[in-house]
């Protein structure tokens, strides 16, 4: 079955950075896109990032553009997000997702906390 299993979240002052990792296994990773969505206490699950199933084209929200960068490695099957310059506002529980036919599934999420 798909699975979905996030981590690499903590707490981080502001300005400082994350790495967050989302090991996935039980379909063909290579053959999907793949994104990021947050969502914080009380709010709405927002879109983050999202990335070809080659890793040659991102999209990112406006909010975090230019600080945050998804990346791949289908040898892995392992998604990735870099989170640099982290905000009060970046606080949320991270979860990853498949694009497409697959996007039902979830993982537990990882949560990211940025406070001074």
């Amino acid at each position: 079955q798909v699975q979905l299993v996030e981590s690499g979240g903590g707490l981080v002052q502001p300005g400082g950075s994350l790495r967050l990792s989302c090991a996935a296994s039980g379909f063909m990773f290579s053959s999907y896109g793949m994104s990021w969505y947050r969502q914080a206490p009380g709010k709405e699950r927002d879109f983050v990032a999202i990335i070809t199933s080659g890793g040659g084209s991102t999209s990112y929200a406006d909010s975090v553009k230019g600080r945050f960068t998804i990346y791949r490695d289908n040898a892995k099957n392992t998604l990735y997000l870099q989170m640099n310059n982290l905000k009060h506002e970046d606080t949320a529980v991270y979860s990853c997702n498949v694009v497409g036919n697959l996007e039902n599934y979830w993982g537990q999420g990882t949560q990211v906390t940025v406070s001074s």
